[in-house]
């Protein structure tokens, strides 16, 4: 993890953040200013942000939106303070209305971004400079620590080329605490195909298999916020194992980007899981990221100890041979 240290100081109110990346400043510096490159990593995971104005002058405004899996949004605002080209920048932190303004119900703090060389590379040291303790404790206890932390840790895909961080790695787990999980894929495709490939009947049955041996009799899809799914699978005459089936609504869907779905085993009680894909594309390739909410820690472990992303390898390598060779 990139992330080497989070402090708090209640005497200097401040928070102090450190981060190692294995690329040149200059490059740090360009994915902190490019807002099409920060808005990839800038929200923590189920989070992702878009930045709506990135006006990157000292007086200009940066304005942004995370939005949340269940379509929460939670809004920020920038003023550019001072700029140091490529050193770093300073800046005035708030939350944000509608209407892109500060804030007056929740504390602004001052933030800088400072990148400085390291024999392997490159260092990030952001200080975020709180008006008072009780600013300090209000926004720690909101999970600013948590938050910051998990969107730092995700910026080593986005500094480097994406064939060179992903491909030939195949299906990979990352477990981000006791009820998520990350899992990553890159596919040998475009974005536009790999969306309708995830929403298209025909085009599920051809990869969304698991094992082989096996078929899909049951596909509805709807993808409109609000609509239902439902997938089933039973093994072919001779094969060992018993129908099965998963079902779920859709949360979220911004086409070709983003969908969030629920997803519960048709037949069995408790809580599903909240699956919340996303897809970006670099160079004719895409990597697929599915960030999973399961309702606790052992219903996590229970579903990954089955063979879950086993499974999922299978039919991701389906994908790619079948639907988009």
């Amino acid at each position: 993890m990139p992330v080497t240290s989070v402090t708090t100081d209640p005497d200097a109110l401040t928070l102090t953040m450190v981060a190692d990346f294995p690329v040149p400043p200059a490059r740090l510096w360009k994915a902190f200013t490019d807002p099409d490159q920060l808005q990839r990593f800038w929200g923590p995971p189920g989070w992702p942000a878009t930045f709506e104005k990135f006006d990157f002058v000292p007086g200009g405004i940066a304005v942004y939106a995370m939005t949340g899996p269940r379509g929460e949004t939670s809004r920020g605002r920038w003023e550019f303070l001072q700029i140091d080209d490529p050193a770093g920048y300073e800046v005035l932190d708030s939350f944000a209305d509608e209407s892109g303004e500060a804030s007056a119900d929740m504390p602004a703090s001052r933030m800088t971004f400072a990148f400085t060389a390291t024999d392997a590379g490159s260092q990030l040291t952001s200080i975020t400079y709180f008006p008072s303790v009780e600013a300090l404790e209000q926004l720690v206890g909101m999970g600013m620590v948590e938050g910051a932390t998990m969107a730092m840790n995700q910026l080593d895909t986005v500094l480097q080329d994406l064939r060179d961080y992903a491909q030939g790695k195949g299906t990979e787990l990352e477990l981000l605490d006791d009820t998520h999980v990350r899992i990553t894929r890159l596919v040998n495709g475009p974005r536009e195909l790999v969306w309708r490939a995830h929403h298209d009947p025909e085009l599920i049955r051809q990869w969304m298999l698991g094992p082989e041996g096996w078929t899909m009799p049951v596909v509805e899809v709807d993808p409109a916020v609000g609509g239902s799914y439902r997938y089933e699978w039973e093994p072919e005459p001779g094969q060992p194992g018993e129908r099965f089936g998963f079902e779920g609504e859709t949360l979220l869907s911004e086409a070709p980007r983003r969908a969030v779905t629920t997803e519960r085993m048709i037949g069995m009680p408790g809580e599903g899981t909240v699956n919340d894909l996303s897809l970006y594309e670099e160079d004719g390739v895409t990597l697929l990221t599915v960030l999973i909410e399961y309702p606790d820690k052992e219903t996590r472990d229970m579903i990954l100890a089955t063979g879950m992303v086993d499974g999922m390898e299978t039919s991701y390598a389906r994908l790619e041979s079948l639907v988009l060779a």
